[in-house]
């Protein structure tokens, strides 16, 4: 595709530098990598030939239209969907297929859905502390008192009291994000996790995200919000027809799209 497309207009996007992970990426450790991975619903082929790397400290944003395959390969990353062909390695190690050791793998990959998926008949605090107790064995005094300190990170520590009803989808997704940290993962995926949520309330989700990026979180992102991945990310993805089309930083993919389809993409979803 030629290197001249005409840029769309951009004016109304963020154009204050990324604060995203940038000083903490360690280039030579990567965390994930695809390879060669297909997979397919039926006759549908939703993933072609995907082939990405992550490393450390590296917040990766994936953007596309939708049914471009986006969250199908977020949900491969820990094999919440198989893959037909190819290999996934998490931290240097092939993806397990299943039993305890993919269990020990899922530990160190968080993941935040767009729906909260919280437990409806257990508190806030109840939450957190499940998978800690249960999954890394640990003290409920010590799961309680991580937990806490989890819940005052995205900013629901009052609420840790409460039932899930009793809270807004903002303060949910922002529990289901203390929940996945609670883990210690080494990598956090984040699945259109403002996609549910009332207009009022996706900023509170973000600011969160931008903060867990500042820190250094290892960060993959499929998203719909064009400020949140310019601001926060360090590499964006854009994929569609479940190909990855373009892989590059957020000004150059922003400003200078590759491949008419980005164009084409970025016409219609940023305003004018």
């Amino acid at each position: 595709m030629s290197e001249n497309i005409s840029n769309p207009t951009v004016a109304s996007s963020p154009t204050t530098a990324r604060s995203g992970a940038g000083a903490n990426i360690d280039t030579n450790h990567t965390l994930v990598e695809l390879s060669h991975v297909e997979k397919h619903f039926g006759r549908l082929h939703v993933l072609k030939d995907i082939n990405l790397k992550v490393t450390k400290g590296e917040v990766l944003v994936v953007v596309g239209p939708s049914g471009s395959g986006k969250s199908t390969m977020c949900r491969t990353i820990n094999r919440l969907e198989s893959i037909d062909s190819g290999v996934i390695r998490i931290d240097g190690e092939p993806l397990p297929e299943e039993g305890k050791d993919l269990a020990n793998l899922r530990a160190e990959v968080g993941m935040v859905f767009q729906s909260f998926n919280l437990f409806a008949n257990k508190t806030i605090l109840d939450n957190v502390t499940l998978a800690p107790i249960k999954v890394r064995h640990m003290d409920r005094k010590d799961a309680e008192d991580l937990a806490m300190d989890m819940l005052t990170r995205v900013g629901v520590e009052s609420q840790a009291s409460k039932m899930p009803s009793q809270l807004s989808g903002g303060q949910q997704q922002r529990v289901a994000i203390a929940r996945a940290l609670a883990m210690k993962p080494k990598i956090m995926l984040f699945d259109e996790p403002t996609s549910a949520l009332d207009p009022e309330m996706v900023n509170e989700v973000l600011d969160v995200m931008i903060e867990l990026a500042q820190e250094g979180m290892t960060m993959i992102c499929v998203t719909h919000e064009m400020g949140f991945a310019r601001k926060a990310a360090d590499k964006i993805v854009f994929m569609a027809d479940g190909r990855i089309l373009e892989e590059n930083t957020p000004d150059e993919f922003f400003e200078h799209p590759k491949t008419q389809r980005a164009h084409d993409f970025l016409s219609k979803i940023l305003t004018h």
